[in-house]
């Protein structure tokens, strides 16, 4: 079974779902698997104070200036359930019980503790995140629109965009037309201005719905007379993980290639390059 990272939209929700559980409240911490000991005793009796996310990166602030940052990487994954916690199954790296419940880490790529300065230097390489009040895509375009890389590259670069991986970069772009390959600096602000804007909405739309959908109205299932799309990561695409079958909008066969490592997916005649 393929394995995906979890995009930004999925950390903003985890964000939140610590935030309702802990939120304002002492907390146990505990590190089942070991591996988490040291911290886990640091944050043990703490109270949550902020839960947030930038990017693909969760930062949960404990007060005296603990911060820990979980990057959960393509294995990382949470487990979060009422009432008192069972005993622990599998190799749990940290388990935080409250008073609602519990939320088990399994897995992840990062788990830490960091200071203020460090945090800095965290947000500081990562680029504004869509899903953030205080992002600013003029940051992101100040990259984009000097680079000779393609757009398709540098919407999966986390310095210059955070949050969007794989299945936002296919879509955003098919969406708005844009050939995955044109490099940033033959993109217009304009076209660079709609494609922020779209992802914005795309990504509030997956921090709601708890899943990745970026089909318009007028394709979805029942509009077209459809069957509904069974993948796992369970959303209605135009292109992603949809090679060799026909675009939603011309028919054309969905083409696949790799750019920089990472399976792409467009449409030929909807996103050509003098489109």
């Amino acid at each position: 079974m393929l394995r995906a990272m979890p995009e930004g939209h999925t950390i903003h929700r985890l964000a939140a779902e610590h935030q309702r559980m802990f939120g304002g409240r002492r907390v146990a911490a505990s590190s089942p698997q070991g591996r988490f000991a040291g911290g886990a005793g640091m944050l043990d009796g703490r109270v949550l104070e902020d839960a947030a996310a930038h990017g693909k990166h969760l930062l949960l602030g404990f007060g005296d200036d603990r911060v820990l940052h979980v990057h959960l990487g393509i294995y990382g994954k949470y487990v979060f359930g009422e009432g008192p916690p069972p005993e622990p199954v599998g190799m749990v790296r940290l388990r935080l019980t409250g008073e609602v419940g519990y939320a088990d880490l399994r897995g992840p790529n990062t788990c830490e503790l960091l200071e203020p300065g460090e945090v800095k230097l965290l947000r500081d390489r990562l680029g504004p995140d869509p899903l953030r009040a205080d992002a600013d895509p003029a940051l992101a375009w100040r990259r984009i629109g000097r680079s000779r890389t393609s757009i398709g590259v540098l919407l999966m670069d986390q310095s210059v965009v955070a949050g969007p991986g794989n299945i936002y970069r296919a879509e955003v772009l098919f969406r708005q037309g844009i050939d995955p390959r044109l490099p940033g600096q033959k993109l217009s602000a304009a076209r660079w201005t709609a494609v922020w804007d779209d992802l914005v909405a795309l990504m509030a739309d997956g921090v709601r719905a708890g899943r990745i959908d970026t089909v318009r109205p007028e394709h979805t299932p029942e509009a077209m007379g459809r069957p509904p799309r069974v993948d796992g990561h369970g959303g209605e695409v135009y292109v992603y993980r949809r090679a060799g079958q026909p675009c939603l909008v011309c028919g054309t066969p969905v083409a696949v290639g790799e750019l920089a490592g990472r399976n792409l997916f467009w449409c030929p005649r909807c996103q050509a390059p003098s489109a």
